[in-house]
């Protein structure tokens, strides 16, 4: 689905995927694994494009349900991976990553073998204010430790990775049973409100196409 000219919304992956068409061929985040052919036909199907032409990978954060796809998509197209240097070593298993406390650490303990993501190599690091494909990085750490959202100020954008989400239109935080650092994760919304856009693309929930910028100021300020 095109949510707005050259940014398509890839659905039905267990967590959003989006494709920027321009200045290259740019999809942020890749759902849950075993879904990569999905991916690869919404590029040849619905954007008539060429799987090689896919530039960029760029993952929000290291969680399986963003991650599950990348690396078998950068053997299939080429596309370089990216993401912020504190999650590439939980990608790249250099070190554990933090589980949440309490039980849902424990079951992410037990899970965490069944789940088929095998460590992969990230490309290209990337830090708070850098840019790649005209978006601004902007380092949000608490949902992990590395999270990040992107801006696009020429779109008027904000993919907020996991630091944000929609549910049924409205606009809440990380989910506490999956975040490392809640405190953090505030401060990072806090830093959301100042921008100026007006679509909100999150990892999980459907497009904000309206007003999006003063609801998150509204959502920033009551929390």
């Amino acid at each position: 689905m095109e949510v707005i000219s050259g940014i398509h919304w890839i659905q039905g992956i267990n967590g959003n995927c989006y494709l920027i068409t321009d200045p290259f061929l740019t999809l942020i985040d890749t759902g849950f694994p075993h879904k990569t052919k999905k991916i690869l036909r919404y590029i040849t199907h619905e954007l008539h494009r060429q799987p090689s032409e896919l530039t960029i990978i760029i993952l929000t954060h290291s969680h399986y349900d963003h991650i599950g796809n990348a690396e078998q998509l950068r053997t299939i197209t080429g596309a370089k991976i990216a993401t912020h240097p504190e999650d590439a070593l939980y990608i790249e298993r250099k070190k554990q990553p933090p589980l949440p406390s309490g039980g849902m650490g424990i079951i992410f303990k037990l899970l965490s073998p069944m789940i088929k993501v095998h460590p992969f190599h990230v490309d290209i690091s990337l830090k708070e204010n850098e840019e790649i494909a005209g978006l601004t990085i902007l380092y949000s750490p608490g949902h992990t430790p590395g999270s990040i959202c992107l801006y696009d100020p020429k779109r008027k954008v904000l993919f907020t990775g996991d630091t944000l989400r929609c549910n049924n239109g409205t606009i809440e935080g990380p989910s506490k049973r999956f975040s490392i650092d809640m405190v953090n994760a505030h401060n990072s919304i806090q830093k959301l409100k100042t921008l100026d856009f007006d679509i909100m693309l999150s990892g999980h929930g459907t497009p904000i196409t309206e007003n999006a910028a003063a609801k998150v100021r509204e959502f920033a300020e009551k929390s």
